[in-house]
This record gives structure tokens, sequence and C-alpha cells, in this order.
């Protein structure tokens, strides 16, 4: 008996997919009244979930996952293996430098988390091994839990207090906690609800954080001081709750910078790292649609901004400034000329940007003089690693392409030469030379051009005949890199072509690409997706039902709305935590990340045309009766971002709507959030699952079920 015969029956023997209940619910804005009779999947008591029939439904639908899934098994162990034999049973980064030691994470053979280690640069009547000291150790913080993540890692500079921040459910609330690394004994209580990196003072005696409030948002920053009694110092409240707040240091170290921003403008408050107990001083007021970013080094602040083009400048700006009038035109972006970061050395200016839509790294002298640094291929993604000195002569690289494995280089400012670190190893093998990577330009139906990569083996046929994997993002500004995935070569070694649409709603050929995208232009980002796909179909590289596609979270949202608008051009789904049920998350300004997101989606609470926009294209509210193609969907129960109603809503109302017998499943996890499953080699069971079953679907000559 073939496979495709086996697995055809197989699934048919599993049985009916669950049914939710459908319950009377409306609700009614700008004279419009929308029946919802899935919002009883929403428990009242979230981000608790203890409903017994919103449990019993999730778990209905994990086991007809695992029904589904049983007959594939083995494929998932094979590709698992694969996946988990790329990578090396043990890993380290290159060390660094600062304050007198050398800094390492390493992953012990087959371990999940990493230790992280420290030495002293010139260690004295030491051996190399016995220089390092291990500052923590993930596996042991990890073990017993079903979920965890480190969040933060940061020691004091006198080197005596490491502060370091864990989640382990999945909620992305980090529990702060901070210890003497002499005794190894807490210093304080542990702070709950915080996020992102806390920044130390100067002398070693307090420490700047942000909570996140009930609603998931950071607003707040406050001031722990050791060894004082009673609650921590509120330093900085941001009362808007469309704004977020976040802290970085200066690359002069001088400056703790507090950024309160929105999707559209946003304002920085500076402190001298020196006098925490000093009010934060705002470099320059916000302004409706101007962005700024800023790094300190001279004596002066370094501002990247749209305030004069929408490619962004690089401004400098004397300390005492408080005014945007101050700020003196250092470099200019034009329409060609992205620039997407900087950072001030004590000797020279490094800039990220984006060139005709590719990666650079500009190179600025204090005398003016620049260059640009040469790398080795005319494709690839490249970006600034971790730079501890603001008085180095080199930097630090990370460098990749979709042929070329990631590659830590660090650059002579003055020698201007090239030296690789670590190169990425597949313990395995792999023969770059064995695989072609293409751009090619897609005429979007507006007639704009949007740019397409792709990846193959070079035994693969350009002739229709392949099956192709086609991903996208499309949001906030991300630009979706050309790099390299071990994982992939899955895929790419069975025959299939990988391609990136780069669309409208991401970055990647300028700051108006992304504007293209967002409020009452999100259309072009789904419109782009399909057109990329309809332009690689009419140019013989792929046919309609041998594409498979896939997004997450946003692109998620892309997922379902590309779903609706051409159901018939796609021979399998992956949406990972889809931002699916878009109308009823931007009407409830209680979630997590509503406020904050009206400015990337529209308020349609208080705009009726933003209302029309988002439910025209929301993909939950789209659905119609009608085929669809193979769907696999996943949720994590504790996701702050995309909350787990989303996608179970939507495969339930999908389930009443469906006119074919085409698969569509559910996988909810149970204690992970957005981010899926924890743990170096336990993430790569689910992208296993993934890539099983587009195979199944994809790589015979039918489907295995009927449309």
């Amino acid at each position: 008996m073939s496979d495709t015969k086996r697995l055809s029956r197989d699934h048919d023997n599993i049985g009916p997919p669950p049914e939710a209940a459908q319950k009377p619910h409306q609700y009614r804005h700008h004279g419009i009244t929308v029946d919802d009779p899935f919002a009883w999947l929403r428990d009242a008591q979230y981000p608790d979930v203890n409903h017994p029939e919103i449990l019993a439904y999730l778990e209905a639908e994990n086991a007809y996952f695992d029904a589904y899934m049983s007959p594939l098994k083995s494929s998932i162990d094979a590709l698992f293996g694969e996946m988990k034999a790329r990578r090396p049973a043990t890993d380290a980064s290159v060390p660094y430098t600062k304050n007198g030691y050398r800094y390492q994470w390493r992953f012990n053979k087959h371990a999940q988390y990493r230790k992280w280690y420290r030495a002293p640069a010139e260690p004295a009547q030491l051996n190399e091994d016995e220089a390092w000291e291990v500052l923590l150790d993930e596996g042991t913080l990890a073990k017993d839990k079903p979920y965890f993540d480190l969040g933060a890692l940061a020691v004091s500079p006198d080197n005596s207090k490491l502060a370091y921040s864990i989640d382990v459910d999945g909620s992305e609330r980090y529990t702060l906690h901070i210890i003497d690394l002499a005794t190894r004994q807490p210093l304080s209580p542990a702070i709950v609800n915080t996020i992102d990196t806390p920044i130390w003072s100067a002398d070693s005696s307090a420490l700047m954080y942000v909570v996140v409030n009930a609603q998931w948002q950071p607003l707040e920053v406050y001031q722990h001081q050791l060894n004082q009694i009673g609650a921590d110092r509120l330093v900085f409240a941001e009362p808007d709750p469309t704004y977020r707040v976040s802290i970085d240091l200066s690359q002069s170290e001088r400056y703790l910078l507090i950024n309160s921003a929105g999707h559209s403008n946003n304002e920085v408050y500076t402190l001298p790292r020196d006098q925490f107990d000093a009010p934060p001083q705002c470099l320059a007021k916000r302004q409706d649609q101007v962005e700024y970013h800023v790094d300190h080094g001279n004596n002066q602040f370094v501002i990247r901004s749209n305030l004069r083009h929408a490619n962004f400048d690089l401004f400098t700006t004397p300390e005492h400034s408080r005014k945007s009038d101050d700020w003196h035109l250092w470099i200019e972006g034009d329409k060609h000329t992205y620039l997407t970061g900087h950072l001030m050395f004590t000797s020279h200016l490094i800039v990220e940007e984006r060139i005709n839509g590719l990666e650079n790294i500009r190179i600025v002298g204090l005398d003016s003089t620049e260059h640009h640094i040469k790398f080795p291929e005319a494709t690839y993604s490249v970006n600034l690693a971790s730079q501890p000195h603001a008085d180095s002569g080199s930097i630090r690289l990370s460098y990749t392409s979709l042929v070329t494995p990631q590659t830590v280089y660090e650059y002579d400012l003055y020698s201007r030469s090239l030296t690789a670190l670590k190169v990425q190893t597949v313990p395995t093998g792999y023969a770059p030379e064995t695989f072609v990577t293409t751009r090619r330009m897609a005429c979007a139906r507006d007639g704009v051009q949007v740019p397409i990569s792709l990846v193959y083996h070079q035994d693969t046929p350009l002739d229709g005949t392949a099956p192709l994997y086609l991903y996208a993002y499309g949001a906030y500004g991300y630009a979706t890199p050309p790099a390299f995935s071990a994982s992939r070569l899955s895929l790419l070694e069975r025959g299939f072509i990988y391609a990136i649409a780069h669309i409208r709603g991401g970055d990647d050929l300028g700051y108006q690409w992304y504007l293209d995208g967002k409020l009452d232009k999100r259309t072009n980002t789904f419109n782009d997706f399909v057109d990329c796909a309809r332009h690689l179909i009419a140019n013989g590289i792929t046919q309609p039902g041998r594409i498979a596609i896939a997004g997450g979270s946003a692109g998620g949202e892309l997922m379902g709305a590309a779903v609706n608008q051409a159901p018939e051009l796609w021979g399998a789904v992956a949406a990972h935590v889809p931002f699916v049920d878009v109308l009823n998350t931007m009407l409830d300004e209680t979630l997590p990340l509503t406020p904050p997101e009206w400015g990337e989606w529209g308020n349609p609470i208080t705009d009726a045309k933003a209302f029309l926009n988002i439910q025209a294209y929301s993909p939950y509210d789209q659905l119609k009766p009608g085929h669809y193609p193979p769907m696999l969907v996943t949720a994590g129960l504790n996701d702050p971002r995309v909350t787990y109603w989303e996608p179970a809503k939507y495969v339930a109302k999908l389930r009443t709507l469906k006119k074919d017998r085409t698969v569509l499943l559910l996988k909810t996890n149970m204690a992970a959030g957005h981010g899926g499953q924890s743990g170096r080699f336990e993430a790569l069971k689910e992208l296993a699952e993934e890539y099983a079953f587009m195979i199944q679907l994809l790589q015979t000559n039918h489907q295995l079920n009927d449309r």
C-alpha cells in the first residue's frame, strides 16, 4: 500500500472534528450590529483560564490534532531528528570583554538551555578552564517547569551583583531577581511583572526597571535602591495607554534613556547614570508623525529621526539641548537610503542602513570621512552585534544570507578588515554551493514592484512541479531578512522552493514601505502577498495548490486574509498564534495590546471609518461559506499578545462554514505563550509538525482530502 493511500485511510478513521457551541451574542458600533456566537470562548476571568467548557473545547481540538498527526509520527520524528542533528550538541558564543571580565554563554551537550559564564580578562595563576565561573544556569532554573525564558541578564558595573529575570509560563511577565555574585544570595525580594533589561546605576547601588500593569502595558519606570527599606521609587509614568515605555543605556554608558513610544511618534527622556535621583529630562517633546532614536557620545546626543525625511536623517545636539530646533543635520537619508540604526563610538559613528532594500553598514570618522563595509555576497542580511565598548577600534557584526550560515565578524575600523570569529556549524554537513538563491520582483495589482527572495536546491526544477513554501510577515515596519536556517534544509532537500515575500507593512524598502501597509492601507499587505504568489505561478515557478504558506502573529492575520482572498492558490496553510479576530480585539480597550495598537490598525471605537476598514479585512469577520485549503492553526493559552481565543474562535467559526473535507487543525499549547514551546530542541518539535503537515499535502501529486 502506498504511503498516500495509507495516510488517507488513517486520516479517514480519526472521526469528526470538535464542534464548539454557538451562543447568541451581539454588539453594536456606529449603527452596525455584529453577531459573534463564539464570543463565549473568551474566559471572563482572563488571564486566568479556568472555564470548564472552554478548556474542554481546547482539549478536544488538541486531541483531534493529535489523532490527525499520529499517522505522521514517523515523518515528524524524522524531521525532528534531522533538525536536531543539524544543531551542534554543544555550542558557545564568541566571548566579549567588559569591565575586566570576559563573558560567554554555552550549551552543554544536548542541553535545552544555556549556561552563562564569565572569566577575568587576564587570568592570574589559573588555567583557562579554571578561570571561568558560572554566572547563571538556565537549566537549573528551568528544571521541572513546562516553560522557561530568561528575559534579562545584567551584571553591575562593579562586577559584584547580578540582576536577571525569568518567565515560567509564557505570559511575558518577568520576575526580576538581584543576587550577590560572591555569596549567590538575594540582595532584595524578587520584583514581579517586569519586562526588558534593567539598567544599573554607575555606582552599582541601584537599578532602573520597567513594569507591566494588569493589561500588560509597560508604562512605568521604577528605581530599586539596594539596602533601602520601603517601596521602590516611581521615576517615570506615561499617562497615555497608547504608548509603551522602555529603557536603554547609551553607548557611552553615561545616560539612561527612557523611551515612551507610540506607533508614529515618541519622546525620549535622559537621566545621567551617575545621578539616578535626578529628574529625567525630555530631549524633545513628542510631535505627531515624528520618531526619534537617541544615542550619546563625545559629549553630544546623536539622533536618528524622520523629522525632515521619511527615511530618517542623523542629527547631533548638545547635551544641554531640550528641543528639536537645536538639532544639527549630520547625515541625510533619501528615497534610496533608509537609515535604520546607529551607534556613537569615541572615534567613529556606526550607521545601519538599507540602500534600495539591501542592508549596509556605514562607518563615519569624526573627520567626516566615510566608507561602507564590503561583504562577500550580493544579497545578505547584516546587523550590529553586541558592542560593549564605546572606545573600541572594532565592531562585531552578525552576517547571514539564505545560503550562508550565521557568521560573527569582527571589523577593524582602521584597517577595514573583516575577521570571522564564529561560523554557524551544521554537524551533518552543509554544502552552500548546492543551493541557489535569487531575487525577483513581482508587480502588485497597483503597479508597485514587490521583492521576493528565493532559495532552492540546485537540482530542484523551476518548472512548476516543485512544491513552494511562501513566507511573509508584513507589519510593524519589520523587514524579513534573507537569513539562513538549518531547519529549512529539511524542506529544500525534499525538493521545496522557499520564498520570502517582502511585502508592504514591513520596512524592507524604506519607511514609506511600512506606512503603505498600515491603517487604511493595510490591504496592500494582503494584496502584495497574493500577487507575489500569482507572479510565481505566472512565471512557471509553481502552480495553484502547490504552495504552502506560513506566518505568525500579524503574519497569521496575513494567512487568514490570504485564505479568504484566494483559497484556491494554497495547498497548505500554517497560521501560528494568528491575529485573526482584529475587529473584536481593537474594540476591547481592556486587552493588553489594544490601546497601543490603535496607531497600527486604527481605533474602531471612536472612528467609524476605521471600524469599517478593519471589518472589511479582519479574517474572522470575513469568513464565508465556501472551500478552504488545509490549515494548521496554533495558539498559546498564556499568550498576552494574541489571546488564545482568537485562533480558537476562528477555527470554531470556520468549521461551520467549510464546504469541503480539507483538514482544519487547532493546536493550543496549554503551558506556553506567544513564542510556543521553550527549550533549544523542544521548539523544533513544533516546526517538525508544521513541516510534516505540509510535506504530506504537497509532496504527493494530489491532496489527501477532497477539495
